[in-house]
């Protein structure tokens, strides 16, 4: 994990950075499928609105990740998952009272939790240290969680069993190795490109929910298609109504692009 940008000093400010993040994936229109100022893609229970409101609620969150990160970054790494835990859950609680119970950013309080608690752990803040660090935090993740279930309860431990696929866990203990993947084309005016370019790689375990095997690859391809032959807003409008009208949202890539912000911008 080197090479990605150089290293800067500590004093970057990766909580304000998450929460920007979510504030600039949002606001980004238009975004096949996903919630956005011109509709709200794929999504009967969410809008606009909603996601503001889940954004207010969560951003405070991420500066007491980041203090708690340091408060323990004596301890060894495979003791924090187990002290990070709670204030994860308390942050999706703060989430579900804001939104009424609907799940708007629980994956984005995982992936931006974790970047902002590593950052807390770190003598020194880079793309590369952080993303080594949530590595290490997450070592064994998938084999404890999902790889050693004989029973799949939730979506993720059934796609695990079903097709090996190990969603948010696995690029977390990746080290974001899906976002690495796409980093070298940050453009913070491009942030289009850069959706569409998860859109290809990411094995979106939301496309997967929704529309099985078949959805993940339908959005794939096309996002591919508009990467080869070029893209314009229309296009971008006429890919929004063919994933709603295949009800297929790609929310994990919209949480990986908030990565990409946040790893992008530092």
């Amino acid at each position: 994990m080197t090479g990605l940008l150089a290293t800067k000093p500590r004093f970057i400010n990766v909580p304000q950075r998450a929460e920007d993040a979510l504030w600039h994936e949002l606001e980004l229109t238009p975004k096949p499928g996903l919630v956005d100022r011109l509709n709200n893609g794929s999504h009967r229970d969410m809008d606009h609105a909603l996601f503001v409101r889940s954004i207010r609620a969560i951003a405070p969150w991420f500066a007491r990740f980041t203090a708690l990160g340091e408060e323990h970054a004596d301890k060894p790494a495979e003791v924090q998952l187990r002290l990070l835990r709670p204030m994860g859950i308390a942050c999706e609680q703060a989430m579900y009272h804001a939104t009424g119970g609907v799940n708007t950013h629980k994956g984005g309080i995982f992936a931006l939790g974790l970047l902002c608690f590593a950052a807390g752990r770190l003598p020194v803040v880079s793309a590369d240290s952080l993303c080594r660090e949530v590595s290490t935090l997450c070592r064994g993740l998938v084999r404890r969680e999902l790889d050693n279930r004989s029973l799949a309860a939730t979506a993720g431990e059934r796609q695990f069993q079903q097709f090996g696929l190990t969603g948010a866990r696995g690029e977390a203990e990746s080290g974001f190795a899906t976002v690495r993947s796409v980093l070298p084309h940050w453009r913070r005016d491009q942030q289009h490109e850069m959706l569409l370019r998860l859109m290809v790689v990411n094995p979106d375990s939301n496309l997967v929910s929704r529309g099985g095997m078949c959805g993940l690859r339908y959005v794939q391809d096309y996002a591919r298609q508009l990467l080869q032959e070029g893209w314009d807003r229309q296009a971008l409008e006429k890919m929004d109504q063919a994933l709603i009208a295949r009800n297929l949202s790609p929310g994990g890539s919209a949480d990986l692009l908030s990565v990409a912000w946040v790893l992008g911008e530092c």
